[in-house]
């Protein structure tokens, strides 16, 4: 290890700041550009030791857990609370206009959709057992160190105001190392356990039943992907249509982003009649769609398409609304089956759909709608829609996990 002093250029797409030498990038989490820090490097990354700059750009941290004087080492569940809004804002943008010209695309990117403090409704803890107490907390960023929380301003109040009835569900549990999934739900909490070694036993299961019973407010607890209690199914709502989330199920991480990246995909098809909802999940887009359009909705999962298709059995009000269990990445819809359909919209995971807007680009849509958690694997996917023919009319960026790095996107594009 060495010591030595840099100048940050740029931030990385992780949000690191980045320095150059004559042996390439360094490195440096938490510096911002402009900033001239004091840092031990090993290889190429660099821990901040002191600053003789400071950013104009450079705010204070608004939660403890960050870490000391705004440079980080404790809770890795944020990496970007020291940066002020408008360059948090551009840089996230820049992440998406930056993957889009690597793929030549050209195209109209609009202002960030902002996210703000306690939006989340969707935490991942980390939960470990030590000496004399169980821990609750995040992993310390490249560690496997768990930073306890006390408080969280990215959570929703009504995940963090339950901390001690985690605590309580957590020892119940009895394991030592785990995953807790917590998800905020119109019926209250649903809690997931993963990674437990063998999963519950007999009397763990009734430990934590008798838990959920005395605490109240909390809707399942599910281990390793099986129902353990479930006083209440927990439901959420997309646009008038309840559907119960199964164990370990995908939800957008905020409602309002959720409701956002719904709208404008409502708004761009506009007309159409029929419409294709591809990677549909439990039907975050396609319930809401149907409210105008005959819907089919096709969607690999076994467990979210049987929630899918309850709740669109169960709702009035909605057109002809049909679904289809089918692994797009193996079997994409082909281009023949598309001549069914005015419009397409699909939101598929971080690989993105590759082999799906193949046969898409080929087809005579007139409108689709592309989501997405990841601008690489989004760039790459409209570049084959492009040489298909499709025209990008707005590429909206969305951010929905507050100080990180990470950006959703919704993309229209329209062909003829």
């Amino acid at each position: 290890m060495s010591a030595e002093t840099v100048t940050i250029l740029s931030l990385g797409a992780k949000g690191d700041g980045v320095a150059h030498d004559e042996n390439g990038p360094i490195f440096v989490p938490f510096a911002l550009p402009g900033e001239t820090v004091s840092i031990a490097r090993v290889k190429g990354e660099g821990t901040i030791m002191s600053f003789a700059t400071t950013s104009p750009d450079r705010i204070e941290p608004v939660c403890k857990h960050f870490g000391p004087d705004g440079v980080g080492g404790t809770c890795g569940g944020c990496s970007m609370q020291h940066l002020a809004k408008p360059a948090y804002n551009a840089f996230k943008r820049q992440i998406l206009i930056a993957a889009l010209k690597s793929k030549g695309i050209e195209a109209p990117v609009a202002d960030m959709v902002e996210a703000h403090a306690h939006q989340r409704r969707r935490i991942v803890f980390t939960v470990r057992r030590r000496e004399k107490d169980l821990v609750i907390g995040i992993n310390q960023a490249e560690t496997h160190h768990v930073v306890p929380i006390e408080e969280c301003p990215i959570a929703s109040n009504g995940i963090i105001s339950r901390l001690d009835a985690l605590k309580v569900i957590a020892r119940a549990a009895g394991s030592d190392a785990f995953r807790m999934t917590v998800t905020e739900t119109l019926t209250g909490l649903d809690i997931s356990l993963d990674g437990l070694r063998g999963g519950l036993g007999d009397r763990e299961r009734r430990a934590v039943s008798d838990a959920v019973i005395k605490l109240r407010g909390i809707a399942r607890v599910s281990a390793n992907g099986e129902i353990v209690i479930e006083p209440v199914k927990p439901m959420l709502d997309f646009g008038g249509a309840r559907v119960s989330l199964p164990p370990g199920g995908f939800t957008q991480a905020t409602f309002e982003a959720e409701e956002t990246m719904a709208e404008i995909a409502i708004t761009h098809i506009g007309k159409a009649k029929r419409v294709a909802d591809l990677f549909a999940g439990i039907g975050t887009f396609g319930l809401r769609i149907a409210r105008k359009a005959q819907v089919h909705a096709v969607e690999g999962d076994e467990k979210a398409i049987k929630a899918l298709d309850h709740g669109a059995r169960n709702t009035q009000g909605l057109k002809t609304f049909s679904v289809e269990r089918r692994d797009l990445f193996r079997r994409p819809l082909m281009t023949s089956e598309f001549k069914h359909f005015d419009a397409v919209v699909f939101d598929p995971p971080r690989a993105g759909a590759e082999a799906q807007c193949a046969e898409l680009a080929r087809s005579q849509v007139k409108k689709v709608v592309a989501i997405s958690c990841n601008p690489l694997t989004l760039a790459r996917d409209l570049s084959i829609l492009i040489a298909g023919g499709y025209r990008i009319d707005q590429v909206t960026p969305i951010d929905q996990f507050l100080w990180s790095p990470h950006v959703e996107a919704v993309v229209t594009l329209s062909k003829g």
